[in-house]
Parts: structure tokens; sequence; C-alpha cells
């Protein structure tokens, strides 16, 4: 059983939104296209980190500041930050280049395909294949499953008026991996919204997996508690590190195989939420998830799966989802292996 010390409390996925006064804040355009946003730390904020002083000065979400820190993007007294974790001190200047901002909303778009598990008045739950991005990002900005879902559920756009969710990612309270395919849940209503979202903040809402790893997993079960933060060498991947946040995953070994090599079916359970946990976790304890060629260290595609898998197809199922109902009562849905993943699993024998 691998267990590693957590060193910092978590965080919510956005910071608080401060008032916006203008002082100390300036934009100006940058000579490598979009914007440089000005700042300088006012004594309220002196010690915070840095990422959090984006979010409070700007309004811009955590994930957003750290995306900036990762892409170095971020300088304070005129170097660049490499940890979003890095205090600042009152008076300092800061200085975020930014890009120019995308549309106010995804476009709805009917050719997105969903496969929807539930629907009710307040949420729904769908089933996303691999190969879907869930929201806008970075090299993504058109045929996510945001624009499916606001095809087929045009209310999705009316809370933003009251800034209930983020433009991009409306009702989204919870991601799955483009290559992981699986149970997600989407709430239609602020009220939703606001209680899908605590469930994830607090961890009650449970995510469980089904991931085919590389090795033979020796004992029957787990826990991984290690903290996850971006990588020092490769900061555009995640890893076990001492600077990361608290993350915790618990495994059970459902079935091992020796033919044609050795691999093993867990069932894994997500007790807290990072960027990537589950191929991190894996990879971390000596068994990377099978067809992970980013954390695999060559070892996830083995030869009988890259005769089945396309390249960046996970063996990664997000198979059951439970949560109290924002309505009342606990709900639970499951889905199926799909077939190429069941494909590849008959191709294991014990």
């Amino acid at each position: 059983m691998g267990r590693g010390r957590s060193t910092r409390g978590d965080e919510p996925d956005s910071c608080a939104r401060a008032r916006r006064t203008g002082a100390g804040r300036s934009g100006a355009e940058d000579r490598a296209g979009g914007s440089a946003i000005e700042l300088v730390v006012p004594a309220s904020l002196g010690g915070e980190r840095v990422d959090r002083v984006l979010c409070l000065l700007t309004g811009m979400s955590r994930s957003q500041a750290a995306a900036l820190v990762a892409a170095g993007s971020v300088e304070v007294a005129g170097r660049p930050v490499t940890t979003r974790s890095r205090p600042v001190l009152e008076g300092e200047r800061l200085r975020a280049r930014v890009a120019p901002l995308p549309a106010a909303l995804p476009i709805p778009d009917a050719r997105v395909q969903i496969r929807v598990v539930h629907e009710d008045a307040d949420l729904v739950v769908v089933d996303k294949p691999a190969g879907l991005v869930v929201h806008h990002g970075a090299g993504h900005t058109s045929g996510t499953l945001v624009e499916g879902l606001l095809a087929r559920y045009p209310e999705l756009a009316r809370p933003l008026s009251s800034g209930t969710w983020d433009p991009q990612r409306p009702g989204i309270v919870h991601r799955l991996d483009k290559q992981t395919s699986g149970l997600l849940v989407v709430a239609r209503t602020p009220a939703a919204y606001a209680s899908l979202s605590r469930q994830f903040r607090t961890h009650s809402a449970t995510r469980q997996y089904r991931a085919l790893v590389v090795g033979t997993v020796v004992d029957s079960a787990g826990i991984i508690d290690a903290p996850v933060g971006r990588s020092v060498r490769i900061p555009t991947r995640m890893a076990v590190t001492v600077g990361g946040r608290p993350a915790r995953t618990s495994y059970r070994v459902v079935a091992r195989y020796s033919n044609p090599v050795h691999a093993t079916l867990l069932d894994v359970r997500l007790e807290t939420g990072r960027t990537h946990q589950v191929r991190v976790h894996l990879a971390a304890i000596g068994h990377p998830v099978v067809g992970d060629d980013r954390y695999g260290a060559g070892r996830g595609r083995p030869r009988v799966v890259a005769q089945l898998l396309p390249p960046g197809r996970l063996f990664l199922h997000a198979w059951r989802l439970s949560l109290e109902h924002p309505a009342g009562g606990q709900r639970t849905w499951e889905s199926p292996l799909p077939g190429d993943l069941q494909q590849v699993l008959d191709a294991f024998e014990p």
C-alpha cells in the first residue's frame, strides 16, 4: 500500500471574486499578441500566493492563473514565476501576458453526439466517449462536449447573466481527460450547480474507474496518498511532488493476467480530484495505465495493446458515479466497459 504525506490544504476550483477598483491594475497590448496585465500588489494581499493574487485582482479562475504560470507568462519584479504557490510582497509589480479573450459562450453544435444516461430538471448524466474534449482549452475551441450540451440543453446559457458559472464551462462541475471515457454529471440549474460543486469540492460525490495497468499488482487493495502537482522537470506534465496538492486514490484488484503480458485490472476510486490523478498515482507505484504514453515511461503500450488501441487511448473508464441528487436522495449510475476496451481485455488471459 503506497502512502505519501500531504503537505497543503485543498482549494476550490476558482478563487473568490474581488471587486475590481482599477487601483494598481493596468492593461497594455503585448508584443507577442493578446494583452499584458500589470499589477502592483496591495498591502491586503502581501504574502498571498501569486495565483490567488491574479484571481482576486483580475477575476480569472484559479485554473487560468495556474495555466499562465505554467506557460511562463507571469512575472514578478521582472522575473518569470516558476511556481504558482510563490508568495508575493506588498508593492511588488506583477505582470501577466494573456491571450485575447475567447467568445463569451461556445456555439451550440448538434453534430456533437452525446449519450445521455439520465436527465431530469436538475442535472444530466452523460457517458462521454474517448476522444471528446469536455470544454474549451488550449488547442480546443470547437467540437467539445459543451457545444453538444448547449445544442441539446439551451437553458445552460441562461444562468450566465448572474455569473453562476464560467461561460466556457456551463454546468460543468468535474472533468474527464480527452482519452478517458465514462460518466460525467452536468448541472442544469444554478441550485444544482451549487449542490454538485459542493459535493465534488468536499469529495462526498464518488467516482470509480476501471483501469488496466501494466504489471502484476501484488496487494489486493491499497491507497495511494501522495501530493500531485506540476512536474518541475517537465512542466506540461503532472507528477507526485512534495509541493503538490493533497491527492488520494484507493484501488482494488479485480483480476490479474499473465498472457500475453502481465497486467492487472483495477477498480479505482478517486478520493480527491487532481489533474491526471489516477494516471500519475498508478505510474508512481510502478503500474502505469495501459495505453498511457505520457506517464507510462515507454511501458504503457505493450505490442498487443498497440495493435488494438489507437495512440492516446487509455484503458481508463469512469464506470460508476454516485452522488446526492440536488432534489434529495442518493443516486448511482453505472456504465459498461466500452467495446474498444473490452476488446483489449478479451486478449488477456490469467
